[in-house]
């Protein structure tokens, strides 16, 4: 991949040895990138480490506001290829061909970027009770999403590839909207909206096949942590419905509500009640609380979004 570049962005001392993994992973594809660049945001002493243990890595601190999104941006500009390749510090590719397999789509002009597969890696035996339709809750691709490779909405920006002018003409993503702290929100649908936006004649593709695995910590096969992210998600699709609109912005959303969503329900809950499965039960249950959860926090945002918009009356007086 001659012509592609490899930005990882990592922040966290604690996931070191996760970022090494995907460093490597990035290094060991055949054909290899044409560089990995590693941007580390805001830890000096991290990217100090990162100088000094890792080799032939270029090795960059963000020099935007704190996130993913700025530091992403900052690979971005020190990149050389016209393709960019993002992979995630707790991610690495499956394959020696997760590249290749991403990369192969770009003979079609009207393709502007692709997106791989994510699959949850969860150390030790996935929750029973959680539903395989919302493994984006930790981050991976969900049950629900097509089985070959095909146009999509949007990707996400922990497995994807994305044409180098494309992020130019949009100014790469939005800084300072994206996972901060404690703050979550969607900024690789954002950037693919906007790309989508400056050039309607190109479009997104879902490639399965070039997969990376997604480690999931402990504290993310929590009841707690599965109903946290869920208002998130909701929050974080309000907030992007304020810069993109609403229709643009939730017509996956509508398809995996419609749809998905109600396939999962049956199939548990026939499980549950013909097969005397408790299991089935509780994962129905899971999916009626993440589907009211997400949808309190899409409200929630849209509520305090109209009024912090809404113009304050001056209070001329009497």
């Amino acid at each position: 991949m001659s012509t592609t570049s490899v930005v990882i962005a990592a922040y966290a001392d604690e996931r070191w040895p996760h970022t090494v993994n995907a460093v490597a992973s990035a290094q060991n594809q055949a054909p290899p990138p044409l560089e990995v660049i590693l941007v580390i945001d805001h830890n000096p002493a991290l990217a100090a480490r990162a100088r000094s243990e890792l080799s032939g890595v270029t090795v960059r601190e963000n020099t935007g506001p704190r996130g993913a999104s700025a530091a992403r941006n900052t690979g971005v500009r020190q990149s050389s290829g016209s393709i960019v390749a993002f992979l995630d510090d707790d991610q690495s590719a499956v394959g020696v061909d997760w590249l290749q397999c991403l990369c192969r789509h770009f003979d079609d002009e009207q393709v502007v970027g692709v997106g791989g597969k994510i699959l949850p890696e969860w150390g030790q035996q996935r929750p029973r009770w959680f539903p395989p339709e919302f493994d984006w809750v930790v981050g991976a691709s969900y049950a629900g999403l097509p089985d070959v490779a095909g146009p999509v909405r949007n990707v996400w920006g922990g497995n994807t590839a994305i044409r180098r002018s494309a992020l130019d003409a949009v100014g790469g993503f939005r800084a300072g909207f994206g996972k901060t702290g404690a703050v979550s929100r969607p900024e690789d649908t954002d950037l693919c909206l906007r790309i989508a936006r400056a050039m309607p004649d190109r479009h997104w593709l879902y490639e399965p096949a070039a997969a990376v695995a997604h480690r999931v910590p402990d504290e993310r096969r929590t009841p707690v942590y599965f109903v946290r992210r869920c208002w998130d998600e909701g929050r974080g699709k309000a907030a992007l419905a304020r810069f993109i609109g609403m229709a643009a912005s939730t017509s996956s959303e509508r398809r995996y509500t419609a749809r998905v969503l109600p396939r999962a329900l049956s199939r548990e809950c026939r499980t549950g009640l013909r097969e005397h499965d408790l299991r089935g039960l509780v994962c129905g249950m899971a999916i009626l609380v993440g589907f009211t959860t997400t949808a309190a926090g899409w409200l929630t945002e849209m509520v305090i979004g109209s009024m912090t918009a809404r113009p304050r009356r001056r209070n001329h007086g009497v």
